[in-house]
């Protein structure tokens, strides 16, 4: 009896590791939903830094959906892109290859502007493109004429004042998955990804902001 007792205990061990294993790749799917943003890092002083809070997980933007992108915000050679969340720099890189445009991405997480720089110099656009470890909302955009991100709703949403602050208008926004609110965008299109639809959301900053979005 007491040997039954123990593989009993032994089996039912093993079934709540697998249980919590499974209910883990269930989290890890949803993080299909954004990439990186967040607060940012000190300077290096000497004394090792402590490792950047993410907001939410990073998931690259397949390629098929940066395509679109950047032909949604209809993306020339003389537009200056910010790439919000950038990740491994793959927006900003591509806009760069394919119609010689200016770009910077603002991420927080310096494993991800390390491998964005690295993407920049095997594409060859270095001349072309920076990556900037910061908090997205301490960027000044004000130089951009096109602005894409991939963020969550509330961030969104936080980040909206400081876009209408900031953009010039006629500006072009493009937003991964996710809008802005109350403020509604001119198109919502459609892209099929490798496993899944994706939608984006294309806005231009008006000459004059709304009052129900001031």
């Amino acid at each position: 009896m007491q040997l039954q007792k123990f593989f009993l205990v032994v089996i039912a061990s093993s079934s709540l590791m697998f249980a919590g294993c499974t209910q883990q790749r269930d989290f890890d799917a949803q993080a299909q939903q954004s990439p990186t943003t967040t607060i940012e890092t000190p300077a290096s002083t000497g004394v090792e830094a402590p490792e950047p809070k993410l907001d939410v997980p990073y998931v690259p933007t397949p390629n098929e959906v940066v395509t679109r992108m950047l032909q949604l915000a209809n993306v020339k050679k003389n537009d200056v892109l910010y790439d919000l969340g950038s990740g491994d720099g793959r927006i900003v890189v591509t806009a760069a290859q394919k119609y010689g445009t200016r770009g910077v991405g603002i991420d927080i997480n310096p494993e991800r502007i390390s491998e964005a720089n690295a993407n920049a110099r095997a594409a060859k656009v270095t001349d072309r493109v920076q990556f900037r470890q910061q908090d997205l909302f301490k960027t000044d955009l004000r130089e951009a004429t096109v602005v894409t991100l991939y963020l969550l709703p509330d961030i969104n949403v936080k980040l909206r004042s400081q876009l209408f602050k900031q953009l010039k208008p006629g500006t072009r926004v493009v937003s991964h998955d996710f809008d802005m609110g109350e403020w509604k965008p001119e198109r919502v299109v459609q892209v099929k990804g490798p496993t899944r639809e994706h939608t984006l959301y294309y806005w231009v900053v008006p000459k004059t902001v709304p009052a129900n979005l001031q």
